[in-house]
């Protein structure tokens, strides 16, 4: 066991999967979590009988997450089951026309055929270039940290060859011409905060990555594969404090790496020292409160006043007293506009009259998250963040949530005469219970600029001793982002400490 003593705040995947790493290296690790269960935006809510999975729900690349559990000579299986989703997601447009996104390349290729039969050609040109992206931009860029120009350099003449200045969206159109299709090869950027008008086209590796691996979820919802990452971290010697936020960090000694102190206050615990801090809080948070007191955070308080967020969501979490026939996990409603509304959301200052909508129907796959005989969903609306938009969600979100829900009685019967619990979750709450800055539900964009060596560092360039995980460092937000993001960071603190 390593003398070192590491310090931890937040317990998202990014910080949960960085607290086992460091655990398994030996370094006495204390993983601080302001909320009352772990998990960030994992969250989970349980009412009437229901489980709803308040976080990520779309579980891709478990490589990633089985090597958590390999660091630390332990089988994944012993701790959490991943169920495969089939079809990935339904797509669905105002003008009827469905799309099932599955992983099999011939059903694929037949619904393709179906909607366009002069685009399958162009598709199979699009997913031979998204094997390459994925291999440069995952494979191996993935979990590689970029702390100086020249990691950026190295790597700009692969990234000009796969014309990562282009979209997602233009890259899609470039080989498939109907625009059900475009969309439905261009939306992934969403998953992580994106706009797929103008997030760059490396993130089409996100198709390839789906069809490498397949999509997942985890028995007993996301939260259960949370709690089985506490208890690997717990079992392995970790000690997690929830409830338990950090007031402050301040520094003490030489400020070099191992030889500075980070004091770590809480109002439970007052005030301790350890050799380095991992934060998994928001960037915002971290460096304009946590850190407030020490001069080096500043430039990077400037720096995120200047950057672009991603959008905010409104979340409904409901529970119905029947169950719904033909129902798939993951289901998209289009929306009568797609470029019109994405501007709407991501450059606009007000909330769209139209929507897209994300539908979450868990209990297709794990029908124990709700009583039987129910269902259990969350439907979720993009929208713009709260530094782009000033809406009184106090008032509007009851409003906005009435107009979602009757039109998913479009697709679901009578909805709302079944409804027999309901949750809202608005930009307001990402704010005041994630602390998230401008109620951002995926920190900064994903655009070209604010990624790699442009998006805030796995280690702090000015603050020795302190490192970021999550969704605002490299590679970004979605949950092989966040567990690779502390891959990569632990990596670097191995270095810096001779772990």
């Amino acid at each position: 066991m390593s003398k070192r003593r590491a310090a931890v705040i937040g317990s998202g995947f990014g910080g949960l999967a960085a607290a086992c790493r460091l655990q398994a290296c030996g370094v006495k690790t204390t993983l601080f979590e302001a909320r009352d269960l772990p998990g960030g935006r994992a969250y989970v809510y349980r009412d009437q009988g229901f489980t709803f999975d308040a976080g990520p729900t779309v579980i891709t690349a478990p490589e990633c997450i089985e090597e958590i559990f390999t660091a630390a000579s332990r089988s994944t299986s012993d701790y959490i089951e991943l169920i495969p989703v089939k079809p990935f997601y339904r797509l669905i447009w105002p003008d009827n026309v469905t799309f099932d996104y599955v992983g099999d390349q011939d059903e694929l290729e037949n619904q393709i055929k179906q909607i366009s039969p002069q685009d399958l050609e162009g598709y199979r040109q699009f997913h031979a270039y998204t094997k390459k992206v994925y291999a440069k931009g995952y494979e191996e860029l993935g979990a590689v940290p970029f702390l100086r120009l020249w990691d950026m350099l190295r790597v700009a003449p692969h990234l000009a060859y796969l014309r990562a200045d282009q979209s997602v969206y233009q890259c899609v159109s470039k080989f498939i011409r109907d625009e059900h299709l475009r969309q439905a090869f261009s939306f992934h950027p969403l998953l992580v905060g994106g706009n797929p008008y103008e997030t760059s086209s490396i993130y089409t590796l996100i198709h390839h990555l789906e069809r490498q691996w397949g999509v997942f979820f985890p028995r007993g919802g996301t939260g259960a594969l949370v709690r089985g990452l506490i208890q690997l971290f717990t079992d392995l010697g970790g000690e997690l404090r929830l409830s338990c936020p950090v007031e402050k960090v301040e520094l003490s000694g030489p400020m070099q790496v191992g030889k500075v102190k980070h004091l770590v206050r809480t109002k439970s615990n007052g005030i301790e020292s350890f050799d380095f801090v991992v934060s998994n809080a928001d960037l915002g948070h971290t460096y304009a409160t946590l850190y407030r007191n020490v001069p080096q955070a500043m430039p990077m308080v400037r720096r995120l006043q200047r950057m672009k967020w991603s959008m905010s969501l409104f979340v409904i979490y409901f529970g119905t007293n029947i169950r719904y026939p033909n129902l798939v996990h993951h289901t998209i409603l289009f929306g009568p506009r797609y470029k019109g509304l994405l501007d709407d959301i991501f450059h606009g200052h007000h909330v769209p009259e139209d929507f897209s909508l994300y539908l979450h129907a868990p209990t297709v796959t794990d029908p124990t998250l709700a009583p039987p005989g129910c269902e259990a969903f969350y439907v979720l609306s993009p929208v713009p963040h709260l530094g782009q938009a000033d809406v009184d969600w106090t008032s509007f979100g009851p409003v906005y949530a009435e107009r979602i829900l009757s039109r998913l009685e479009n697709y679901l019967p009578n909805l709302r005469k079944h409804i027999v619990t309901q949750r809202l979750f608005t930009p307001i709450d990402f704010r005041n219970e994630l602390v998230a800055t401008h109620g951002s539900a995926f920190s900064v964009a994903p655009l070209l600029l604010q990624s790699a060596y442009f998006r805030p560092h796995n280690r702090d360039p000015r603050i020795p001793g302190l490192y970021l995980v999550g969704a605002g460092t490299h590679p970004g937000a979605g949950i092989p982002g966040t567990i690779n993001s502390a891959k990569a960071t632990v990596s670097i603190i191995q270095k810096d400490f001779q772990l």
